[in-house]
């Protein structure tokens, strides 16, 4: 992997990055990107989540691939409403203008492409709203979902444990997950949280801080 030169002077300011960049140089290495939506068991009865939709690329590769009913959470207003519009029509796509967390509430959120956040400070924040997990679990009780692909800007780390805390993580067969590296101590949070995920999924393969996966016990 070549680094610019920003890349490079954030390292050396900042060498707790080195295990970011050591993962992202063996997921290159490895192809792994070319083979992540490669996922057995999947078909059109199949329930899928997409945690942080942003432009609906993830959720229309999955949906050609496997015709699979999936949920999309983005709870950035602009980004919702294009994804509104880019899967009209099809019912097996379905919208949420929301993000799930521990508890109800709103999230400030920088207005950045794919890397809006709420961890990040931005003078054109908008606001998303946040949905209890628990919330969620009362409207399909009875529903067990085949995946669940995690990307939200620093936000798994207030949803893993509301998905553990309510037991949604048991009704997950597959979670496939990025953590976001924006200090040093979010390294000994996703450890973890990863304790937490390996008493229900064993680990598919780990490059922290840059994809990692499970599928459940």
């Amino acid at each position: 992997m070549r680094l610019s030169l920003k890349h490079w002077l954030r390292r050396r300011r900042s060498p707790w990055l080195q295990i970011f960049y050591d993962s992202f140089k063996r997921y290159k290495k490895d192809k792994r990107e070319v083979i992540r939506q490669d996922f057995v068991g999947l078909d059109q009865a199949s329930v899928v989540l997409d945690f942080g939709g942003f432009e609906g690329n993830w959720a229309h590769d999955i949906y050609e691939r496997y015709k699979c009913s999936i949920h999309v959470f983005e709870p950035h207003p602009r980004f919702a409403e294009a994804l509104r519009g880019r899967f009209s029509g099809n019912d097996k796509v379905v919208i949420h203008e929301y993000a799930l967390g521990t508890d109800a509430g709103t999230l400030n959120l920088t207005d950045d492409g794919d890397a809006s956040s709420a961890l990040c400070e931005n003078e054109n924040a908008v606001l998303g709203k946040v949905i209890p997990v628990a919330e969620f679990v009362a409207q399909y009780p009875d529903t067990e979902f085949a995946l669940a692909k995690i990307n939200i800007e620093g936000g798994e780390y207030d949803l893993l444990p509301a998905l553990v805390d309510t037991g949604l993580i048991s009704k997950i067969g597959i979670l496939q997950v990025q953590f976001h590296l924006y200090s040093e101590d979010l390294i000994t949070v996703r450890k973890e949280l990863v304790g937490k995920i390996e008493q229900t999924h064993n680990s598919d393969w780990s490059y922290p801080f840059v994809w990692e996966q499970w599928t459940k016990k």
